[in-house]
């Protein structure tokens, strides 16, 4: 009878200890890696619907224009103030351009 006592009080003991531990595991997905993995959802699709003559930011900051898509090796090429770049459509920033096409219509 002691035993069986024990044994429930120990379980909903560890179950209590292990509660911060699964909140703290639900906080962090909710607030870092759900938000993240919609980020890079929106990004990739952006990726995608681009058309020739938008003007985009890269990741490492260059500006420039659209002029070709290649779709079978998934690359840009932009025209900047220095001439032709080809670049790989990840490397194209859906914030960083959506900021520039917003200040260059003011």
């Amino acid at each position: 009878m002691f035993i069986t006592i024990f044994l429930q009080a120990s379980t909903q003991q560890s179950l209590m200890n292990m509660l911060p531990f699964v909140a703290m595991i639900a906080v962090f997905y909710f607030l870092i890696i759900r938000p993240q993995m919609r980020r890079q959802k929106k990004e990739k699709q952006f990726q995608t619907e681009i058309k020739k003559g938008a003007k985009i930011v890269t990741t490492s900051g260059i500006h420039g224009k659209i002029i070709e898509i290649n779709d079978t090796d998934n690359t840009v090429t932009i025209e900047t103030g220095a001439g032709k770049i080809k670049f790989e459509r990840s490397a194209i920033s859906m914030e960083l351009s959506k900021k520039y096409n917003t200040d260059s219509k003011n």
